[in-house]
Parts: structure tokens; sequence; C-alpha cells
């Protein structure tokens, strides 16, 4: 049975009130698939031949790189798409593996049947633009962040980028395990350099409130590394 309500917060569904998806998916032709833990769900370099959506469960999305070693990408966790930006262009192939963290069910629009989604609603496809553009800013902001070689100079950055010249103060909108993600760190080393951080009086975090206390200092991280 499909959860509407579930896919009815999907980026690419997002807004759109129950009734109305249940509607718009009688229109065209999808399918339910189930992977079980450890299965791979996509490989890299395969064509994306359908918008995948999970339903339940999670993923990972991971790499291999010159020397072999797998290297995970991010997580992906129920209601989000796999690879929208990827089901159209010259080169629509999965940019990493996708595996099963654990049982996974996924929502499956084959390309042309999510063509007419596009073209039957708008609230869709403005949803799907949106989706697709943020995904695009993100792997952009997230390749600025490997040209910084230490932690302490990404948080830096982000920090500095964030509050501007005029303010002192930002409130975070990601969550300890999306800075993590977008800085290619792991989540218990960006928090032991945040802690240092704050140890070294440069920044005071308050919940989802970070104060830089000195922006001198950020800047001088920035301009040495």
């Amino acid at each position: 049975m499909m959860n509407y309500q579930l896919l009815s917060i999907c980026p690419v569904f997002k807004g759109i009130p129950e009734n109305e998806m249940e509607g718009l998916l009688t229109k065209i032709h999808f399918q339910i698939k189930k992977f079980n833990k450890g299965d791979i769900i996509a490989f890299g370099g395969e064509e994306v031949k359908a918008l995948y959506i999970l339903l339940s469960g999670s993923a990972r999305g991971e790499m291999i790189n010159y020397s072999g070693k797998t290297i995970k990408i991010e997580d992906i966790e129920a209601p989000k798409p796999l690879a929208s930006a990827f089901l159209f262009g010259k080169e629509n192939k999965y940019p990493v593996t996708v595996t099963a963290n654990n049982k996974v069910k996924i929502l499956s629009v084959p390309v042309p049947e999510f063509l007419k989604l596009l073209q039957q609603d708008s609230h869709v496809l403005k949803n799907y633009l949106n989706s697709i553009s943020t995904r695009t800013q993100f792997l952009s902001q997230k390749i600025q962040f490997l040209n910084f070689k230490s932690i302490k100079e990404k948080i830096a950055h982000f920090l500095l980028l964030q509050a501007g010249d005029k303010f002192h103060s930002i409130e975070l909108k990601q969550t300890q395990q999306q800075l993590s993600d977008l800085f290619a760190v792991t989540r218990p080393s960006l928090a032991r350099v945040l802690g240092e951080m704050q140890q070294e009086r440069l920044i005071k975090i308050e919940r989802k409130t970070v104060t830089i206390l000195n922006k001198e200092k950020l800047n001088e991280l920035l301009a040495n590394g």
C-alpha cells in the first residue's frame, strides 16, 4: 500500500495534498521495488531509466577511487529521490553505486512516465526543478570545500560565508550529519573540531546558534591555509 502522507514530503511532491497525489499516480505507470540490506539498488555508471524515490529505509551512495578504496559519499533517507538530477542529459548515469543500508522500499517511475507528470502538473515541475537546483548547489559547495586542507578551514569558510560582513551569529539549518556530508568528513571528526574551536574561543555554540567570537582569527585560518 502506498504511503501518500510520506510521499507528500518528498522534495519532488512536496506540498501536494494526499488525495491529489493519489490522483496523479493513477494516471501513470509505476512499480514498487523492494531490496534487502546489502542489496545493490543501482550500479555507478548504469543508465538512469526511472525516478527512484525511497518510501522506507535508507541507502548509501559509494564510489571506488583509483586505489580501489570504497568511499561513502552520503546516506539517503526516505522519502528522498535517488539521482534525480541524472534523469535527463547526455550522461544520464548513476554517479555512484547505491546500496541498501537496511530493508528498502522504492517507488520507481520510468522516465517517460515522469515526463507525463511534469507536463500535467506545474507544481511537480516546479518542485523537481527546485530539487535538482538545490542538489547542484550542494555539490558545488562540496567541491569548494574540498579545496581546503583541514576541517577547521572548512568550518571557518562556511561560518564566514553564512555570517557575511554584518552578522556574528548564524542559525544552523543543517544537522551535524548534513554538515559532515557537505564538508566530506566524518561526523565524529567534525564534532571534535567544533569542540576545539570553542575551546580556542573562536566560536560559541548554543543549540542551533553559532556565534563567531573572533572573525579575524577565522580569516587568518583561511589566509594561511
